[in-house]
């Protein structure tokens, strides 16, 4: 094999200016996904929802994610203007989801607990549909900036080393909700910074970052076509796009590794707060804050070794190995919630973060990879349409996780505090251990399946290499 394929041509190289561009764009992704549920547990602690009912807005939106983000990648992927196709949208959506972010956390007082279920479960459904016109065209904009194997691991890399900023500072914003008199006001003030921060973050890419044209037949389909005719080859696509073998293990080990940790964590503020704290909010904020910032800090230094291993050993096994670690980490947290020693608990955090740290690296990769893999069957490049079932995915999974925490959090028998009261609350014996149960456990069961499902995974660096060889034939750009 010629040095040409084995190292990425000049042209193939991202400028830096333009992968810091995109992680500005990548650290506002991370932001919003960061504290969107930190901040929702104020509804439960704060305004005195039934958790069941937190679950609930937290699901419904994402049924609406189920057509918007699809049809978002496939319009994105059809458009053809003099600024491109991914950068007019990032522009917009980032102005427009920043403006509704900071307006759902605007609660009006004195208003009963049936008015704030509906105020919030509007804003937020209105709030992700604004932010699929951002964070769909951003998601295919980074599968499409290089079409070197390795390069694409390097930009994800990079772009996620700094999303990680995001999840350094989100584990103390219940601290800094408690730190207020009112956790309703801090959760109002923080709305609206973290809109301005979407706002402004948000439209870097669209203003810094350049498309990298791609080859595709049939230029402005959507002008040329009819809408029903848009429409069928919309859905035509979706149904291939989801049949693609290799995507769709990308997807369900996705689902598992992240929405497991998803589901798990977010009880460990509750366990914090009754098993290891006896009730005192601000001991509790303390440690989840020290734990999560720890954790993304040892993200940061996994994100680059799990680049430098993959190159090494390839994607599939770097996955194989980081993951497996990952479950190390968590089985150490059942250790670390000792009431006596509570701070043995940040021992878990090196080893949690190969599984928060590898997960988007890798598979942000692995479908660049699979686009090609694509368009060699297709003819066709489908970024958005790829990157907007992916992320749809992982959005789902973040409701479900949320929706199904509720109900287990009433099934472990937990004792929700009324708004106001002064009075702590003390959780049963067996609700304590529920929780614990439920924390530890449930990530090291879906992080075990989704190794189980990698260890089949079908691309390989060789096998990629030759795709795209193959699709530079076509084009006509053999070198």
């Amino acid at each position: 094999m010629s040095s040409v394929t084995r190292s990425a041509c000049t042209s193939d190289l991202i400028p830096l200016g333009q992968k810091v561009a995109y992680a500005a764009g990548m650290l506002v992704n991370n932001l919003q996904a960061a504290a969107m549920p930190a901040m929702m547990v104020v509804l439960n602690l704060g305004i005195g929802l039934d958790p069941r009912l937190v679950g609930i807005i937290g699901f419904i939106p994402r049924i609406f994610d189920a057509v918007s983000d699809p049809l978002m990648g496939y319009v994105s992927d059809n458009t053809r203007s003099r600024w491109g196709r991914r950068r007019p949208y990032i522009f917009l959506g980032a102005i427009t989801a920043g403006l509704v972010f900071a307006g759902m956390w605007q609660f009006p007082d004195g208003q009963t607990k049936a008015f704030y279920f509906w105020f919030f479960l509007l804003g937020s459904i209105l709030y992700f549909l604004t932010y699929t016109v951002y964070a769909t065209p951003f998601v295919a904009f980074g599968y499409e900036m290089t079409p070197d194997y390795h390069e694409r691991t390097r930009l994800h890399a990079f772009a996620n080393t700094a999303g990680q900023l995001a999840w350094i500072g989100a584990p103390w914003i219940w601290w800094i909700m408690s730190s207020f008199e009112n956790k309703v006001h801090g959760a109002s003030v923080l709305g609206i910074w973290f809109g301005g921060a979407i706002v402004i973050l948000g439209v870097v890419p669209a203003l810094f970052c350049r498309e990298r044209i791609a080859d595709i037949p049939e230029p402005n389909p959507v002008e040329r076509r009819s809408v029903f005719s848009n429409l069928s080859i919309f859905f035509q696509g979706l149904v291939t796009a989801v049949r693609c073998k290799p995507f769709a293990k990308l997807c369900a080990a996705t689902f598992l590794v992240f929405n497991g940790y998803q589901l798990g964590i977010s009880f460990a503020l509750y366990v914090m707060i009754y098993y290891l704290f006896n009730g005192d909010n601000q001991a509790a904020g303390q440690l989840n804050g020290q734990w999560g910032s720890l954790t993304a800090i040892c993200t940061v230094g996994v994100i680059p070794l799990t680049a430098l291993i993959s190159e090494k050993i390839g994607k599939r096994r770097t996955f194989l190995v980081t993951i497996s670690l990952s479950i190390v980490g968590y089985a150490m947290k059942w250790i670390g919630y000792n009431p006596e020693y509570p701070y043995w608990l940040l021992a878990s955090c090196p080893f949690v973060a190969f599984g928060t740290g590898s997960l988007f690296t890798l598979m942000g990769s692995m479908i660049s990879d699979v686009c090609d893999y694509d368009e060699l069957g297709s003819n066709k490049r489908r970024e958005g349409v790829f990157g907007a079932i992916y992320w749809w995915m992982v959005k789902v999974g973040m409701a479900l996780a949320l929706l199904v925490s509720g109900y287990l959090l009433v099934a472990s028998g937990f004792i929700t505090p009324q708004p106001g009261s002064t009075e702590i609350v003390v959780q049963g014996e067996k609700t304590l251990f529920y929780l614990r149960v439920f924390d530890v456990f449930i990530p090291i069961i879906t992080s075990t399946i989704a190794l189980m499902i990698m260890s089949t995974y079908e691309i390989t660096e060789d096998s990629a290499r030759e795709t795209r060889q193959l699709l530079e034939h076509r084009r006509g750009h053999v070198s």
